[in-house]
C-alpha cells in the first residue's frame, strides 16, 4: 500500500510510500533468531583473531620503530649521496623537487609539484530516505519519506535505484572524467623517492583560477572552478564544474613559491630512497609533510601505532558484545509475548554480553601479552577476572533468599 504526499519547494520535493506487513509470528521470529544466532557465532570467532593478532602486531611495530630508532642515521646534506651508509636506514629533510611541472593542457594548468588532481563534478538529482517503523491494527507498518535535492557530486548518482526516477534523471557518466598524475622523478636533494613514499604525498591543496581566463568559449570561470554551465549561479542537472588540487609544491626551473619541505626515513640504496626491513618484521618507508628530527618522527610512529591498537581493541570488543547478543537473542524472542518480563531480560543479557565480552578480550590481549611480557599478561588475566567477580557480587546467595 503506497500513501504519496508531494510537495515542491524550490529544487527539491518529498514522497511519503508506506508499506505494511502481517506481524510475523513464534516461529518466524525463531527462524530469524536462527539466522543471527549464525551470525553471531561467526562474529563471536572472529573478535578472537582480530584481538589477539592486534596485540601481535602492535608489538611486532613497536619493536620495529624501537629498532629504527637505534640504527636511524641522519643525514646532513640532502645533495650528497654517501656510499659508505648505502643499504642503512637514514633519517633526511628537505625541499621536494621535480624536473618539470605537471600540465592538464585541456584546461591549461600547469604547476612545479609532486601531484596534480583534477577533481570533476557533476549537478545531479540525489536522493534521501528517511524510515519509521510501527504497529497499527495487527500489521507492521514501514513509513518512508523519500527527498530530492540538487547538489554538486563527484561521482555519479544512478538515478535509476531511486524510488521515484521520473522527473529525477541523471546523466549516467560525466563528459569530463577525474584524474591525478604524480611526477615521474620525485627527490629529496640527491635522492630520489620510492613510489611508496610518493603514496604519501597528498597534502592536496586547491588552485586558485582567479587570474586564469576561460580555455574554452563554452567555459565560464568563477571563483575557483571551470563551469561547463551557461550560468553558474543556476546550474542544470548535467552541468560540470572542475577543480584542480596539487600536493608536494616542489623546486624546478618554473618554481615561483618556496618548494614543500617533507621528511623522510627510509633505507638509502645507491640515490634511491626505498622500504627498510627490520629485524622485528616491519618495513620503515616513512614521510611526512614537515621538518622533523629524527626522534619526533618515531614518536609519532609510535602515536599511530597506539592509536590503532586501541582502535582495533575497542573493535574487538564491539564485535564480540554484538556477536553475544545474536547468540543470545533467542531467550529474548522466547519471553517477548510478556513486555516487562521482555524489558528485563533484555537488560540482562545486554549486561551478560559486556560482562563476558570484557573479560574474554581482556583475556585474549593477556595470551597476545603471554610470550613478550609475561608479568604484563599476568596482571590483565587478573583484571579479566573483574567483571565476572562484580556480577557474581550482585547475584544474592541462596541463604540471602
Amino acid at each position: 500500500m503506497d500513501k504519496h504526499l508531494y510537495t515542491e519547494k524550490g529544487s527539491r520535493d518529498e514522497h511519503v510510500k508506506v508499506t505494511s506487513h502481517c506481524k510475523p509470528g513464534f516461529l518466524d521470529r525463531l527462524s530469524e533468531t536462527a539466522g543471527g544466532m549464525a551470525i553471531g557465532v561467526l562474529m563471536f570467532a572472529l573478535s578472537f583473531y582480530l584481538l589477539f593478532s592486534n596485540e601481535g602486531r602492535a608489538l611486532q611495530t613497536a619493536n620495529s620503530l624501537n629498532e629504527g630508532l637505534s640504527l636511524v642515521v641522519s643525514l646532513e646534506d640532502v645533495n650528497f649521496v654517501n656510499q659508505q651508509i648505502d643499504g642503512k636506514l637514514v633519517h633526511l629533510t628537505g625541499p621536494l623537487r621535480t624536473s618539470k611541472p605537471l600540465f592538464d593542457p585541456n584546461y591549461g594548468i600547469s604547476i612545479q609539484a609532486a601531484k596534480l588532481k583534477r577533481q570533476v563534478e557533476m549537478y545531479q538529482w540525489v536522493e534521501y530516505d528517511d524510515s519509521r517503523e510501527y504497529e497499527e491494527n495487527g500489521e507492521v507498518k514501514k513509513e518512508t519519506r523519500y527527498s530530492y535535492n540538487t547538489e554538486w557530486k563527484s561521482e555519479v548518482v544512478d538515478s535509476r535505484k531511486f524510488d521515484r526516477e521520473i522527473g529525477h534523471e541523471n546523466p549516467s557518466a560525466k563528459a569530463v572524467e577525474c584524474f591525478t598524475a604524480a611526477a615521474h622523478d620525485i627527490a629529496l636533494g640527491k635522492f630520489l623517492l620510492s613510489k611508496g613514499l610518493i603514496e604519501e604525498i597528498n597534502n592536496f591543496k586547491q588552485i586558485s583560477l582567479a587570474k586564469l581566463e576561460s580555455p574554452h568559449a563554452e567555459i565560464v570561470v568563477d571563483e575557483d572552478y571551470f563551469y561547463h554551465s551557461s550560468n553558474p549561479r543556476r546550474p542544470e542537472v548535467g552541468d560540470l564544474r572542475v577543480s584542480f588540487f596539487y600536493a608536494g609544491l616542489s623546486e624546478g626551473e618554473s618554481m615561483q613559491s618556496p618548494a614543500d619541505v617533507v621528511t623522510v626515513v627510509a633505507q638509502q640504496r645507491g640515490s634511491r630512497l626505498d622500504s627498510y626491513k627490520t629485524k622485528s618484521g616491519d618495513e620503515l618507508e616513512i614521510l611526512y609533510m614537515e621538518s622533523l628530527s629524527a626522534k619526533e618522527v618515531f614518536e609519532r610512529q609510535h602515536e599511530g601505532n597506539f592509536m590503532k591498537t586501541w582502535a582495533l581493541r575497542v573493535g574487538g570488543w564491539l564485535m564480540m558484545f554484538v556477536g553475544i547478543n545474536l547468540m543470545t537473542r533467542i531467550l529474548h524472542t522466547l519471553v517477548d509475548w510478556f513486555p516487562v518480563v521482555r524489558d528485563l531480560v533484555n537488560l540482562g543479557l545486554k549486561l551478560f554480553a559486556a560482562s563476558v565480552a570484557t573479560s574474554l578480550s581482556l583475556l585474549t590481549i593477556a595470551v597476545g601479552w603471554l610470550f613478550y611480557r609475561p608479568i604484563w599478561a599476568l596482571l590483565i588475566a587478573v583484571l579479566a577476572l573483574v567483571p565476572i567477580v562484580l556480577a557474581k557480587t550482585r547475584v544474592p546467595s541462596k541463604k540471602n533468599q
